[in-house]
């Protein structure tokens, strides 16, 4: 890290610099290979050294970013609340009592506390977007397979993710500009139209169709629906215009993605639950238990609901270029204490930190957090931005319209690096 950081100050010395990035801090998500270090999940038996860096980590390696360490998350990133029994608690920045939502739990806590300007974090159920709406920062889930997962142990392969988090959109914009692009090695990133931030800094939005359903829209707290709609105005009043739309069944949406990741993991975890289930915390267990209970046809016909609702949301969005809702229904929630030793199984937080992020992990559809302001008692709300695959630009260009009109606000954890 040193050595990178002193190469970095004579590129920049010289005027010569390998990128924007070049320099710039950056933590990965302890999903993420980095040669010389163990890719752990979270977990305290997967010790495995990685050979080799990831497409992610050698490209933020070749634009001469400088690479801090690896962030703490939720065991094998299959909980979205971001307790982990064996690595400790990430704790939220603005109010240490409350969580940072996970499973990228870490990563979304060093850039809110002034760590880190930027950080990897992996979204195969909303995991990337939970905690930046939580901890008030940026979080891009691109289309699926835009970023390479080479060198990123599969967890959950139809419906993961890999992508930037970031202090602020021009921040994830540069990020994401870096890391986006085909790799020989991912067959997806190589079918894909090449990446592009074409007219991001126009925040002149006459034309963009914000497609919204009300009832699911208002389906959160009064403090969350409140800054969105105020989200929604700042878009409105920039030249967008509101389409409603239908919304999703959320029963379907709920048990299709809890088929498909459960399954996904439990199969990606079959050694070590067979050689020693016991070395998973409790609440793991309790998910990879009903991801062993569901069976091939619940799988396939998962699947089978899954392209059905790509096709859907493809037909919908003709008559829409960015569907709006809450990242989350609720602020960060209070850590329950009594729970840290085991985990939590949370039925209820779960479902409100999840309700507006699963159709962008079923379909593969881009999808960004955003700060929208902050509640009652000044914990952080984010505004979610799905749109169209490869259409990430409009996304970046609608979201940093709402950062520049929403209050900037220092958490009370926050380390001033740059005096």
């Amino acid at each position: 890290m040193l050595a990178a950081a002193e190469a970095s100050a004579r590129r920049l010395k010289a005027g010569t610099p390998l990128s924007v990035l070049d320099g710039i801090p950056v933590v990965l998500k302890d999903e993420v290979d980095l040669e010389g270090f163990a890719t752990t999940l979270g977990t305290r038996w997967r010790k495995d050294v990685a050979a080799k860096d990831s497409t992610v980590a050698a490209r933020l390696k070749a634009a001469g970013a400088v690479i801090l360490g690896k962030a703490n998350m939720n065991e094998i990133g299959i909980n979205p609340i971001g307790l982990n029994p064996w690595h400790g608690a990430a704790r939220n920045p603005w109010n240490r009592g409350h969580i940072t939502g996970g499973s990228s739990s870490a990563s979304g806590a060093v850039v809110a506390a002034g760590l880190s300007p930027l950080a990897i974090g992996a979204d195969g159920g909303g995991s990337i977007r939970i905690p930046a709406a939580l901890c008030g920062i940026v979080g891009l889930k691109a289309t699926w397979g835009r970023i390479p997962e080479t060198g990123v142990p599969p967890l959950c392969w139809n419906v993961g993710h890999v992508g930037p988090m970031g202090l602020t959109v021009d921040d994830v914009a540069a990020m994401y500009a870096v890391l986006a692009g085909p790799d020989d090695h991912d067959l997806v990133s190589q079918l894909q139209p090449a990446p592009h931030l074409a007219d991001y800094e126009n925040g002149d939005l006459r034309g963009v169709r914000l497609g919204i359903c009300w009832p699911w829209f208002e389906d959160a707290s009064a403090d969350v629906v409140a800054r969105c709609r105020a989200a929604v105005k700042v878009l409105t009043d920039a030249g967008a215009t509101v389409v409603e739309i239908a919304g999703p069944d959320q029963n379907t949406v709920l048990w299709t993605h809890s088929t498909i990741i459960l399954s996904e993991m439990s199969e990606a975890m079959r050694a070590q639950i067979v050689k020693d289930v016991g070395q998973f915390g409790l609440d793991s267990r309790t998910n990879l238990a009903i991801g062993q209970h569901l069976r091939a046809t619940d799988y396939v016909h998962a699947l089978r609901h899954r392209h059905a609702m790509t096709r859907d949301w493809l037909k919908l969005m003709k008559s829409c270029d960015v569907v709006v809702t809450p990242t989350c229904a609720i602020t960060a929630p209070a850590i329950n204490e009594a729970s840290l030793p085991d985990g939590e199984s949370n039925l209820p937080v779960v479902d409100a930190l999840m309700r507006f992020v699963r159709v962008a992990n079923l379909t593969g559809f881009p999808a960004i957090s955003v700060n929208a302001g902050f509640d009652r008692e000044g914990l952080p709300v984010g505004v979610q931005l799905m749109g169209r695959p490869y259409e990430e630009h409009l996304l970046l260009r609608l979201a940093r319209v709402v950062e520049r009109h929403t209050e900037v606000r220092t958490p009370p954890e926050h380390a001033s690096v740059l005096k």
